[in-house]
């Protein structure tokens, strides 16, 4: 098979034959070049690029477009939506006032390169940030490289993000028992808090697995906890576009998938945080007959997402005394009214933690803790990262286990133990007389 050329008008044209479509010949050709060597030039190229799986041809769509057609096509489908979220920003913020007017073609490694260190010198964003913004490139690239074959390699598999001096610092926190303590007892009085920062502190359960709970994932006869959702919080239209409506409340709760497969699971709990539970619901029980028909109720509502077209299942609220159709969503943390703040329940109570009791913190160290406490007092690896929805140990030990003093100190002890090293005073003494005879007779040979 070669490429032929022939002459059309004043101008050429290459073209070679190619598979064969309903049994009828199939030719590729391409017009308009000055020259028959060109042409033929060209063709070889063209023929080149088919038969080795690469029909690539320079593409002029900007960078700009193509993140929008990248949004539609692959992120709204594949991604959740807080990382939508996540993304939007930072295309809208630095990808497109920057780089969005180049052409893909015209996206270089130097061009990537430039980008990322102006990025780190005129702003200093963490590298974890930073680390988010080459995400972005690098995954937008290679869909216009191995999805869409608008380009023949990925120009950001050579991009690197600056190098950092100093060490990224640790946010996470471990609490002491008098911590703990303190901060239970500062919410004692505070009805879905309180529960809620407890079973955090004894399952390790994610934020948006706790306030996703159903009465019916807690199990009172088997003692255990299944997680088989999370609660998701979005605009009105269940998307990012549009984030405000008028005369109504942009918030909207949906329940959405686990993090990943390993984070669907069931673990055992302990008989305190089951008594606490069964405490805790016989209140919300109590609260139900003491607000009657102003008892705000909570309904799932099947609604189709508007990116990938599939169900899922939307939270809407209503008072007891209004029928509604839908079936009841048994939140577990809700008001003493039951309104559902989701997510948003603990927000007041971390800022009382940081600011008024000193205790600097994030909602996800209670997750820490109970990682680092049950590899502290000795519990199987694997059983905590089962526990904590992990899909390998490496995730527990990496990000979520801290070293704390105890652990060092039984690191010092384990090793003392091991040596076992027994000089009393006799034996020093003959061992220092050893020494100074070696010694004086050393000075007997110099002289």
């Amino acid at each position: 098979m070669k490429v032929n050329t022939r002459k059309r008008g004043n101008v050429y044209e290459y073209y070679f034959e190619v598979a064969k479509v309903d049994g009828k010949r199939k030719q590729i050709s391409k017009c308009g070049y000055k020259s028959k060597k060109i042409a033929e030039i060209e063709g070889n190229k063209a023929m080149n690029n088919l038969f080795s799986g690469i029909a690539y041809e320079p593409c002029k769509i900007s960078y700009s477009d193509f993140l929008d057609m990248w949004l539609e096509k692959w992120v709204y489908i594949n991604l959740k939506y807080r990382t939508i979220e996540t993304y939007e920003s930072i295309i809208k913020i630095h990808l497109k006032p920057n780089i969005g007017f180049y052409t893909l073609e015209q996206l270089t490694p130097k061009v990537l390169n430039d980008f990322m260190t102006d990025l780190y010198v005129k702003h200093s964003y963490s590298r974890w940030y930073m680390r988010g913004i080459l995400k972005i490139i690098k995954g937008s690239l290679r869909f216009a490289c191995d999805d869409m074959n608008l380009i023949p390699v990925n120009p950001a598999l050579k991009v690197h993000i600056p190098k950092y001096d100093t060490a990224p610092s640790d946010p996470a926190h471990i609490f002491t028992k008098e911590e703990i303590n303190r901060i239970f007892d500062r919410f004692k009085t505070s009805h879905s808090i309180y529960y809620s920062l407890i079973t955090a502190y004894y399952t390790g359960m994610r934020k948006s697995e706790i306030f996703g709970l159903t009465w019916d994932n807690i199990d009172f006869k088997n003692k255990t906890i299944t997680i088989n959702k999370n609660i998701v919080e979005r605009n009105q239209k269940g998307c990012s576009h549009q984030r405000h409506v008028p005369g109504s409340t942009t918030c909207v709760w949906y329940f959405g998938t686990c993090k990943t497969q390993s984070s669907y699971r069931t673990i055992t709990i302990g008989d305190t945080l089951l008594e606490i539970l069964k405490k805790y619901k016989q209140e919300q029980e109590d609260d139900k007959k003491l607000y009657g028909d102003s008892y705000i109720m909570h309904y799932k509502k099947e609604v189709k997402n508007p990116y990938t077209n599939k169900p899922e299942i939307k939270i809407i609220s209503a008072s007891k005394e209004i029928p509604i159709s839908c079936p009841v969503a048994d939140l577990v943390f809700v008001k003493n009214n039951g309104y559902f703040l989701g997510t948003g329940t603990i927000k007041y109570a971390m800022k009382v933690i940081h600011y008024e009791l000193g205790i600097k913190s994030r909602f996800h160290d209670f997750r820490d803790t109970h990682a680092t406490r049950l590899i502290e007092s000795g519990s199987d690896i694997k059983a905590v990262s089962k526990r904590l929805g992990h899909s390998n140990i490496n995730t527990t030990y990496n990000i979520y286990v801290k070293v704390t003093n105890k652990m060092e100190q039984e690191t010092a002890n384990t090793f003392e133990k091991y040596a076992d090293l027994k000089l009393d005073n006799k034996e020093r003494s003959t061992n220092e007389e050893l020494w100074n005879n070696i010694y004086c007779q050393s000075k007997r040979w110099c002289w």
